[in-house]
This record gives structure tokens, sequence and C-alpha cells, in this order.
């Protein structure tokens, strides 16, 4: 069974194209044109990955983003057609996973989905070597690669999923400095073109959520992050 993409852009031009590059590699595709449409798609079709315009009649994509989020861990990747920072930062703030800048290349709207979708198979099993049990413990903090759980003094945290990606990078790492470009391309697996502020992003958040934690992340300046014990 395919994997389904929404794709939602009030042009249907854009749909059009998105849909026959998704569907010559094997997607299935549904779309939606304004943001009460795509709230319903996302409610009944239940799609692996939703590509997301932000300018929408109605309800806006920012909007979408955030009542998505409140409900769902569904990856979302934004179309913006401007290239304002400002934009991207609040959409990744809001939960968005990736963005585009239009016009975009559809193979790399392809490339993205398939990087994106790789790494949130939550259904691929465990290989047979791993033991069930197995756990990496630094301090106060718990990571279960397995099961996807990070707990800070035995309390369960909720991490959305490039940033337990990210954590689990850092973690199996301890003492390494990665770069952000570096980051990029382990935890989201391309080539982000410089976007790096993806990566202070999702360090910031979580910074926030693990503000209990021991060990911390650092920044190493003019280079990118480490986690380090004390």
């Amino acid at each position: 069974m395919s994997e389904t993409i929404l794709i939602v852009d009030d042009e249907q031009r854009i749909i059009e194209l998105a849909q026959m590059y998704l569907e010559q590699e094997g997607y299935g595709v549904v779309s939606a044109t304004d943001g009460k449409l795509a709230l319903q798609k996302i409610l009944n079709e239940k799609p692996s990955l939703v590509v997301l315009d932000l300018m929408l009649p109605g309800i806006d994509g920012w909007e979408i983003c955030r009542r998505v989020r409140a409900e769902s861990d569904v990856p979302i990747i934004m179309l913006t057609a401007r290239s304002d920072d400002i934009d991207k930062i609040v959409g990744l703030e809001l939960g968005a996973d990736d963005y585009l800048t239009k016009p975009f290349n559809p193979r790399e709207l392809v490339a993205r989905i398939r990087a994106i979708l790789r790494r949130t198979d939550r259904r691929a099993p465990a290989a047979p070597s791993a033991p069930a049990s197995t756990v990496l413990s630094l301090d106060n903090l718990r990571i279960y690669p397995e099961k996807r759980v990070v707990t800070v003094d035995g309390q369960a945290i909720d991490l959305r999923m490039k940033e337990f990606d990210l954590l689990l990078t850092l973690a199996e790492n301890r003492g390494v400095v990665f770069t952000r470009e570096k980051l990029l391309d382990v935890v989201w697996g391309y080539d982000f073109a410089g976007e790096t502020r993806t990566v202070d992003v999702h360090v910031a958040h979580l910074r926030h959520k693990l503000r209990a934690m021991r060990p911390v992340i650092e920044t190493v300046w003019g280079v990118g992050y480490k986690l380090e014990s004390n």
C-alpha cells in the first residue's frame, strides 16, 4: 500500500505538478485548495505527510500547522512564496518539519518527502540484534531508542520526531562537536543548502523542553553543538 501525500495549495498548477512527480514515484496523492478542506482531509484521509502552502484562503497555513500539531505528529513541509527567514522560523516554531520556497524544483520536493518519510517510519521493526531493553543513560537523562521515549528525572518528556532524532544523535556522540550542516545531513537526511536555522530552532525547542536535563546541549560558537555531561 503506497503512502499518501496531502498537497495543500490554492494554485491548481502546483498541485498538478507535484502530483505528477509524486505519483511517478509510487505515492498516492490527495489535495486541498483551502484551509478548511485541508483540515478535513488530514482528519479523514490520515496522510503520511502534508505539503502545506502558507498563504491560503480562509484558514492560513500557520493556523493549520498549529491545529494539526495539537493533535498529530504527521510530518509537514511548508511552502512559502517568500524567502523571508521569519516565515520559515515561525513555521518551524509551530511544528513544521521542513520548508521549500516557491518556485521549487519538484524533484527536490520528492527527495525531501522521501527523506522525511524514511526517518519517520515508526512501523519498521528493530534489528534482531538490538536488545529490547536498550537505554542510553547520561546523568538524569534516559533515552529509549526502540520506544522513542525520553525521560528526565524519571518523567517522560514529549518530543517530536526530529527533536528526538537530534537529541539521540548528540547523546550517542557525547562530547563530539557537530556542525549545523552535519546535523542536517545526519538527522534530516539531506542537504538544506545552507538553511541551518532549522537546527537552531530545534535545539531551542530541546533546551526548553529539557531545561531540567543534565547533561546540557552546549553551543560551540562558530561551529555547532555538542552534548556535555557535568
